[in-house]
């Protein structure tokens, strides 16, 4: 066969892989509402970069009539691209080969890129959407769970690791995603769980869909799996290309700087009336966020779990910042499991790869109650505080109005290593709330006069600056080009925890 023709045969084999499963099985995909892997890759990464790996990779099963039915690439494509000229690395699940089961060929794949992503400093992003193990390899498919799962849990840290849910994702294979960093999901097509709705039936007698069980918004509201949903795979892939906007090629370099059309000295009126007068009356923490941050940008992470703190990403003088914000508008911007967790993931999340941190304080303490000291608030409220703790990235504070009791030391206090601390003239700093206050300090002959009084004589935020807790009080309106300078100066900064194989945060 001459040099010609072997080329003729290897375009063949190429145009043969990338046709999946086959047009009838594409055109079902397109029926449902999905894109193919490929048409997902193209959205995903910048034109003409993808490079793939592995194309003519076959199962090597022979049982239940396998060793006549191999398909090119077997059920995943994977290589690498580009997002904005820089390096990921990713893997695409075929639904329309053997509905994108796992076997062994197809974990080696996606290890084979796991490792590259490792070695070269670059993210990994993977695109799920698979009906789970090939049942008919046994337990060499689970093996390669195995394998997939640890190689996430050792590139934890290192290089970001995002899974966009864009099909089904159940059994043992749910916890890839839930080990690597942000997951995101697709309203209507999306679904994560680990036993189905007809196990469930079967074991617990509940009736629940597909869509109750784990669906998108399920993940995104009420469990927290999922820390972004969206209507639509396009609207999801493009938010994956805006999230790594923010972020680092892995842990020892910097979030990218930017050039930034937002002057570092504006100065922002509306600041001065974001916070009410009465010290009760809630008010919307993204408000105050979005008048500081460059452009008014913030990129929300966790939208809808947990809305009494916020977190997500933003601009500041051109330089990505973690934004943690308590939100007075739902439950007053209270402490509680759900939270202390949300927060705490974010946290040490942005730790691990070098991007600053900015808290807006505004917390009355821990939610009380029965169901929240029963499910573990002490724990789980102690990973937050283990989180801020054990971050040595940039930790800046803005106190704007309440920080009482042990929420204020939680939520970055100065003598938890925060590095620039200040706060608005409207914050008040205390032990608990001055109506809680005199209660325990005069029970029965508590009365408004003496609340009045308390808190004109500890609510407020002097003499904590008097000690040295603040670095200083300052005019709401100055608060961007405060946090842009304080930013600015603490780009170089050193600190480093004791030497240790890892802390033990309390799980």
């Amino acid at each position: 066969m001459s040099m010609r023709e072997k080329l003729e045969l290897l375009q063949q084999k190429r145009a043969e892989s990338e046709q999946g499963g086959g047009a009838d099985r594409i055109a079902t995909q397109h029926q449902k509402g999905k894109m193919t892997a490929r048409e997902r890759l193209d959205v995903l990464l910048d034109p003409g970069s993808f490079v793939e790996l592995d194309r003519f990779v076959t199962h090597r099963a022979t049982d239940f009539g396998l060793a006549d039915q191999k398909v090119l690439g077997d059920g995943v494509v994977t290589g690498w691209g580009r997002i904005d000229g820089r390096l990921v690395y990713v893997y695409s699940q075929d639904f329309t080969v053997f509905g994108g089961s796992l076997s062994e060929a197809h974990a080696e794949k996606i290890c084979k890129v796991m490792d590259l992503a490792v070695q070269n400093g670059a993210p990994v992003i993977g695109l799920n959407d698979s009906g789970g193990a090939r049942i008919q390899e046994g337990v060499v498919s689970l093996g390669g769970y195995a394998a997939i799962f640890l190689r996430n849990t050792l590139a934890s840290g290192v290089v970001p690791q995002i899974s966009a849910v864009l099909g089904p994702c159940a059994g043992g294979a749910v916890y890839s995603p839930a080990i690597t960093d942000f997951v995101f999901m697709v309203r209507g097509i999306s679904y994560m769980f680990v036993t189905g709705p007809s196990v469930v039936k079967t074991v617990t007698h509940e009736e629940v869909d597909f869509e109750r069980l784990g669906g998108a918004d399920v993940h995104g509201g009420t469990s927290g799996v999922a820390h972004f949903v969206h209507d639509s795979e396009l609207e999801a892939l493009t938010a994956v290309r805006t999230l790594l906007s923010y972020l680092p090629s892995n842990n020892l370099d910097a979030p990218p700087i930017g050039p930034s059309d937002d002057p570092a000295d504006r100065r922002d009126e509306a600041l001065l009336d974001v916070v009410p007068d009465e010290p009760s009356k809630p008010y919307d923490m993204h408000d105050v966020i979005r008048r500081v941050v460059d452009g008014g940008t913030f990129f929300e992470v966790h939208r809808d779990y947990a809305g009494n703190l916020l977190v997500g990403f933003a601009r500041l003088g051109g330089r990505p910042v973690g934004i943690v914000a308590n939100q007075p508008a739902t439950l007053a911007g209270v402490l509680d499991i759900a939270a202390s967790l949300k927060g705490a993931r974010f946290i040490r999340f942005c730790d691990a790869f070098n991007v600053p941190l900015v808290t807006f304080e505004d917390v009355p303490g821990f939610l009380p109650g029965v169901a929240q000291e029963h499910g573990g608030i002490i724990k789980h409220g102690a990973k937050l505080l283990y989180a801020y703790c054990e971050a040595t990235v940039p930790k800046l504070t803005v106190i704007t109005r309440k920080a009482y009791g042990g929420a204020y030391d939680v939520m970055n206090s100065k003598h938890v290593r925060g590095d620039y601390n200040v706060a608005w003239p409207t914050a008040e700093i205390a032990v608990m709330g001055p109506k809680g206050a005199v209660e325990i300090l005069y029970k029965d002959e508590a009365t408004e006069e003496r609340a009045q009084e308390y808190r004109e004589k500890f609510a407020h935020p002097y003499q904590a600056a008097a000690r040295g807790y603040l670095d200083d009080i300052i005019d709401p309106r100055d608060t961007r080009p405060r946090l842009i300078e304080a930013l600015s100066t603490l780009a170089a900064k050193r600190d480093r925890n004791p030497p240790k194989k890892h802390g033990n945060i309390p799980l």
